[in-house]
Order: C-alpha cells, then sequence, then structure tokens
C-alpha cells in the first residue's frame, strides 16, 4: 500500500488532492516537457561520479571500425587496409573495437507510491529514480556499455542514441510484474524503487524478469519520513492510487505510539529484501531522497565496474 500523510514532520499540511501525480509534474506530458533538465541534471551528477570518463574502447576482436594506425613490424599482410594505404604513401592497419561490452538493463519503479515527497523542497521517489537511472546510463554509455530500460521495445545499445532512448522511454509507466521478456543470461539488471509491497509480490516480480545468471543491483529509494515516521499526533494517511476505495484512509490518532511498530515492520522488509538479494547473488542499498545522488550512483558504478571488468585495463 502507498499511503502519503497529511502532515509534513513537525507541523500539519493540507490534504493531498487525487491530482496530486499531475501536480507532481509525474504526467507523462508534464515528464515529457522535463526531459531536457532531467538529462541535463543527469550528466552533471554523473560528471561528478567520474569526472572526465572516456570509455574503455580498445583494439580487439570485433566488427566495429576503431582507428588506422601504422604498419608496424611483425603485423601481418592480411591486416593491410588497401585501400586506406593507397591515399599516401604509408601502409596502415584497420583495428577494430574490442566487443566486449555488456547488457545493462535499467528500470525504476513507476506507481502512484512514488509520488510522494514529505516536504517540498525534496524531490519526489520517482524523480531521484529518473535522475540515479540516466545518471548511471550517461555513466554507462560512456563506459562503452549498452543499455536499455526493461520492458522497452528496444534491444540494448551504446551510444548517445541509446542514451536518448532511455530518457524517452521514461514517460512509460512499466511495473515490474509486466515488463515483459526476461533478461537475458549473463546480463546485468539495475532496479530502483521504493520495495514497499508485499515480499511475496517482489519476490514473483524477480521471478519474471531474471533469470539465472543475471546480475542484479537493488536501490531502494525512500522518503526521510518513511524511513523514521517523524509526524506526531493524530494523522491521516491516504492512499495515492486514483483507484483506491474510498475507505481505503488510515486515521491514527497518535501517530508516535505506532512508530516503534512501523519502524520494526520496515526493518523487516529490508531485511527480507536483501535476503532475496543474497540468495540470487544480487545487491541491495539504500537510499534517502534527501542524500545527494551520488552517494548510491558511485556505490552502482563501482560495482557494476568491478563486476564486468570495466577497471580491468585487459579484455
Amino acid at each position: 500500500m502507498a499511503y502519503s500523510s497529511d502532515q509534513k514532520p513537525g507541523g500539519p499540511t493540507p490534504a493531498r488532492n487525487p491530482d496530486l501525480g499531475v501536480k507532481l509534474g509525474l504526467g507523462a506530458e508534464a515528464l515529457g516537457a522535463r526531459l531536457p533538465p532531467l538529462l541535463v541534471a543527469a550528466e552533471r551528477v554523473a560528471e561528478t561520479v567520474s569526472p572526465g570518463a572516456h570509455g574503455r574502447r580498445r583494439v580487439g576482436q570485433g566488427e566495429s571500425f576503431w582507428q588506422f594506425r601504422p604498419y608496424q613490424t611483425g603485423d601481418t599482410i592480411e591486416r593491410i587496409d588497401w585501400r586506406q594505404s593507397a591515399k599516401g604513401d604509408r601502409l596502415y592497419i584497420r583495428e577494430t573495437e574490442w566487443a566486449a561490452a555488456q547488457s545493462v538493463y535499467l528500470w525504476r519503479d513507476s506507481g502512484p507510491g512514488m509520488a510522494y515527497r514529505s516536504n517540498s523542497v525534496l524531490p519526489t521517489k520517482r524523480e531521484r529514480c529518473d535522475l540515479l537511472l540516466l545518471a548511471l546510463a550517461a555513466l554507462l554509455i560512456r563506459g562503452g556499455e549498452r543499455i536499455a530500460l526493461l520492458g522497452g521495445d528496444r534491444n540494448p545499445a551504446s551510444g548517445r542514441g541509446a542514451l536518448n532512448t532511455v530518457l524517452a522511454g521514461l514517460e512509460r509507466d512499466t511495473p515490474l510484474a509486466a515488463a515483459g521478456r526476461a533478461v537475458p543470461r549473463n546480463a546485468t539488471l539495475v532496479l530502483f524503487g521504493d520495495f514497499l509491497d508485499p515480499i511475496e509480490d517482489i519476490a514473483r516480480s524477480f521471478e519474471r524478469v531474471a533469470t539465472n545468471g543475471v546480475a542484479a543491483q537493488l536501490v531502494q529509494v525512500l522518503d526521510p519520513a518513511e524511513m523514521a515516521l517523524p509526524f506526531n499526533g493524530r494523522v491521516r494517511f491516504r492512499e495515492m492510487a486514483e483507484s483506491a476505495p474510498a475507505d481505503s484512509d488510515a486515521l491514527i490518532p497518535r501517530v508516535e505510539a505506532i512508530r516503534p511498530a512501523y519502524l520494526e515492520a520496515l526493518e523487516r522488509q529490508q531485511s527480507a529484501l536483501k535476503e532475496l538479494a543474497r540468495s540470487r547473488g544480487w545487491e541491495f542499498q539504500v537510499h534517502s531522497t534527501d542524500a545527494p545522488p551520488e552517494e548510491p550512483l558511485r556505490m552502482l558504478h563501482t560495482r557494476l565496474a568491478a563486476r564486468r571488468g570495466i577497471l580491468d585495463d585487459t579484455p
């Protein structure tokens, strides 16, 4: 259940209305209008995490042309590019790019609960997920990896065009359970969301999208109020889904009285997520929207680099 509170930490605020998603700019049109600024912000974050990153292109077996270089003693005649050599008085070798780029599938939750923020100065959970996903995509493209949105209709690709495809794909809302085909074996999956649904439902969704051999990173993105429940007094929590029944609201007379039970339930949920990830060989981390986005992004980049050999100078 995805609830919003009528009270901000430290005091009450007016109740949220059914048009919350539109007001937060989370509709498709509003999201499309903010895509260019989002891309600028994402690339700024990516540059902070890995300044001057230039990818990992290198000579090796592959089909993509990389560069011409002068013929050297020891090169075989078969490697000479006669067309290029005919343009001058030197012999040139045509080198191809090492074709060992990995495929990384990206997904972020776009459900109604992701529209929540406890303070107007904070991003919504979905806004933070969009930023993290796009910044990670920019870093992966710089590293020569292939990327794609999970549930999209495009195969993983590299280059600026792939980044733009991911950017445009953020207009779509794709539940994890409806993401379509499973991620291929030996690919990598990165999932951003609050992961507050029943753990059994989450586990079933993982089964649908990830076969054995798929590596994955889970990033649980929460509002700081969801991590601490700092409200006091009488608070009404409202279901954020527009289709929710009228009686789905929960009026709590004294929120502070249920805080210990809530925090215990959150700890159980996170422990279950950690165990679910551990059992699959995946990795898990938690990010609060009041923390800098560079923190989880740096950890993701390091983990993916170590797993896929991006930091290794040899193919």
